[in-house]
């Protein structure tokens, strides 16, 4: 199944790249996800736990980031066994232009499954995978943005008109850039 879609993100490429190579991000914005762990250069083990139509499995497996064109695209692909109910694995091509506002991301996904996920019809199938690519781009829009408006934060209170008492948060994007 393909699914080819674009977000428009509010903060700058280079932010956005950061966050598709961050673990921390990608464990928040993959649905299900209970543990991610890695770097991008190794390739990040995850467990995710998922419900599809009658069948939930604990699927454990490996993502892989590939063809790195720093801060322009990328691709993640991945494999994940979920025992009985089969396996799902998939790729995602991603790609950053700058835009007026921020940052438009643009993925291409393309996703297969086998097992018992495979005999649950290729309606259900084709509804869940785009539901799930839906979810994990907006949760990322979200997870980003709202980094970026943690750094923009955590600079207003590190500047000189800032109250010298407050402390900013760490959020994912500063401990990125620190």
């Amino acid at each position: 199944m393909q699914i080819t879609d674009s977000r428009d993100i509010d903060a700058d490429r280079a932010t956005v790249y950061a966050a598709l190579l961050s673990p921390e991000v990608l464990k928040a914005c993959v649905p299900g996800c209970k543990e991610l762990s890695g770097t991008p250069e190794d390739g990040f083990e995850a467990t995710v736990v998922q419900k599809v139509g009658p069948v939930k499995a604990t699927f454990k497996g490996l993502v892989q980031v590939s063809n790195q064109n720093a801060p322009e695209s990328l691709t993640l692909s991945g494999e994940g066994k979920g025992g009985a109910a089969g396996f799902a694995k998939g790729g995602a091509n991603v790609r950053l232009e700058e835009i007026e506002s921020g940052t438009r991301l643009h993925y291409d996904v393309d996703a297969k499954v086998g097992g018992k996920l495979a005999q649950l019809g290729s309606r259900i199938i084709d509804g869940f995978a785009k539901k799930m690519a839906d979810q994990f781009f907006e949760t990322f829009e979200k997870v980003v943005e709202d980094g970026a408006d943690d750094e923009a934060a955590a600079e207003d209170v590190d500047s000189p008109e800032g109250d010298a008492g407050e402390t900013a948060k760490k959020g994912w994007l500063k401990r990125l850039t620190s």
